[in-house]
């Protein structure tokens, strides 16, 4: 079972639409894959058009009086399931503050290794005890970026934190979204991050059919299959599937 977790340490960075993305397209191609959806704001289950079972059940899962697979639930999708997000996530921290917080995640989702292929972490914004959590489950840690300055700045931040936080810099790889290429800055900040070696090569451009997604309560490729958005968004995940598998 291989985690991978969507995040950035600031919000708009087309984090959700891209985790959305890839769970389904991991299950298009016959991967058992669950998406879980720990951002308070839930627009990944809004996506997915998914309510969780019962009220509360973030912090029913961490208090251990739910269990994971109780909170799991499927999708119109063949191989694809979600846990939903609730407005308890917010105060995960808090029940995640303590010594021994950064195992909690992981240990929820030892008991699904022989049940999935790929699990897909949706993270809420921020560096917390939440974050730290997802950080150690997480055999990968996917950070979109928007090729701008402050970006740039949110990623040195970023990096810094996983080189002298976690010890754990090879979990974080990059790749850019909402690129307008013909935008010298776009081109100008892609060209210097891509000497990072921790960007993949693919991209995805600011295109309006990924906005649709909010609109069609679907990911991309399952209302437009044959649009630039699902072909850029397919040959980005293939490129992130063929890195996190070799």
């Amino acid at each position: 079972m291989f985690v991978a977790s969507l995040y950035n340490l600031k919000g708009g960075v087309g984090k959700t639409a891209s985790c959305v993305n890839f769970a389904y397209m991991a299950a298009k191609d016959g991967y058992k894959t669950l998406l879980w959806d720990l951002d308070p704001q839930g627009a990944a289950s809004f996506y997915y058009k998914a309510q969780p079972k019962e009220k509360g059940a973030a912090k029913k899962l961490i208090e251990h009086s739910m269990t994971i697979d109780e909170a799991i639930m499927g999708t119109d999708y063949d191989g694809l399931d979600i846990i939903p997000a609730d407005l308890s996530a917010r105060k995960l921290d808090l029940l995640l503050d303590d010594k021994h917080s950064k195992k909690q995640l992981r240990n929820l989702l030892k008991g699904l290794e022989h049940d999935y292929d790929f699990v897909f972490i949706d993270c809420p914004p921020g560096f917390s005890h939440l974050a730290d959590n997802i950080f150690y489950a997480s055999d990968a840690v996917l950070m979109p970026v928007i090729p701008t300055t402050l970006s740039v700045r949110t990623y040195d931040i970023v990096k810094s934190y996983f080189e002298e936080k976690t010890g754990e810099l090879e979990k974080l790889m990059c790749f850019f979204t909402m690129v307008d290429i013909r935008k010298n800055m776009h081109k100008d900040v892609m060209a210097q991050l891509y000497k990072d070696k921790r960007f993949f090569e693919y991209y995805v451009p600011y295109l309006s059919d990924i906005e649709r997604m909010g609109i069609k309560n679907a990911p991309v490729e399952a209302f437009a299959p044959s649009s630039f958005a699902a072909t850029c968004y397919r040959a980005l995940w293939n490129e992130i599937k063929e890195g996190v598998l070799e």
